[in-house]
């Protein structure tokens, strides 16, 4: 049987125009997806409303466009796919591998902020919906990169969070519909999602949704050594100037500066690297962010 064709994505929240730091996993996903000979969307996660900026995907997909990194399929948002999101937490309920819990914030402060029983002192206006998580629920996974990596969910995360209490999805329970509705093969993404992919792969088996591949790219930081988008230096990547950008992310990725020495557009850009990228120099560590912005 053939193998399945090569499917990665790249999928911002709109909480503000993208920084360095996005950027790099855009175009490390996409670096990946063409070396692989294969396709690469753009997925908005818009399920939390309180934190969306105005205009943020607009600008986001604006600056995606500016760097040449379009969508090889429609872009999806997660705020039209709620009906996927119901169907499942209607399959989880219905086999008992979630449940209804009124535990707040507060109630499970005790334990260290993880649910393994419902402790609630009183009922809330809405419940939340939650994956079962069994005791001994110990996942591991080969990250194509960052190696061999285990968690003891029931210990570390308890019962994940699907539905929120005041109403919107969880990302984990949106990202894996998603993922799996979608097809995607293979998600590349920044290093610091890396300890929510045990439980995501716990979700996948509880749905019978298949796990795609796995690959967390390092983080950029600033001089302190701060994670870029929580941090002051997180200012917005400036489009106008998109090669020298584009030259210093293929440096962050490991790859060889010279290769892109010569190109003087866009396309020639990321039509070289394409051609140069080898996943092999990819690094595992985390990379300083400039003082200013390349450009």
């Amino acid at each position: 049987m053939p193998a399945t064709p090569y499917l990665g994505r790249f999928a911002p929240s709109p909480t503000g125009p993208l920084h360095l730091g996005s950027l790099l996993a855009a175009f490390g996903s996409w670096l990946l997806a063409r070396h692989a000979g294969g396709q690469w969307l753009v997925r908005i996660e818009d399920i939390d409303p309180p934190r969306e900026v105005p205009g943020a995907v607009d600008s986001q997909l604006a600056t995606l466009a500016a760097f040449g990194l379009k969508s090889d399929l429609p872009v999806q948002y997660q705020s039209r796919r709620s009906h996927l999101y119901q169907t499942a937490i209607a399959q989880l309920l219905a086999q008992d591998k979630a449940f209804a819990c009124h535990c707040s914030r507060a109630d499970l402060s005790s334990q260290g902020g993880i649910h393994r029983r419902c402790v609630a002192s009183q009922q809330r206006p809405q419940a939340a919906i939650r994956l079962r998580v069994a005791d001994g629920s110990h996942v591991s996974f080969d990250d194509a990169l960052q190696g061999l990596q285990q968690q003891d969910v029931d210990r570390e995360v308890g019962d994940v969070v699907l539905l929120r209490a005041d109403g919107y999805w969880a990302y984990q329970l949106a990202v894996v519909v998603d993922d799996a509705e979608q097809g995607i093969t293979h998600v590349v993404r920044g290093a610091d999602l890396i300890e929510s992919t045990a439980r995501q792969i716990l979700l996948q088996q509880a749905l019978g949704l298949p796990t795609p591949g796995y690959l967390h790219l390092p983080l950029l930081l600033d001089s302190d050594g701060q994670k870029l988008s929580k941090s002051q230096a997180a200012v917005p990547v400036d489009s106008a100037q998109p090669v020298p950008v584009l030259r210093w992310l293929w440096a962050a990725l490991g790859q060889s500066p010279t290769a892109l020495e010569t190109s003087t557009s866009v396309a020639e850009t990321l039509q070289q690297a394409a051609a140069a990228f080898v996943p092999a120099r990819l690094q595992k560590t985390s990379v300083r962010a400039p003082l200013q912005p390349p450009g």
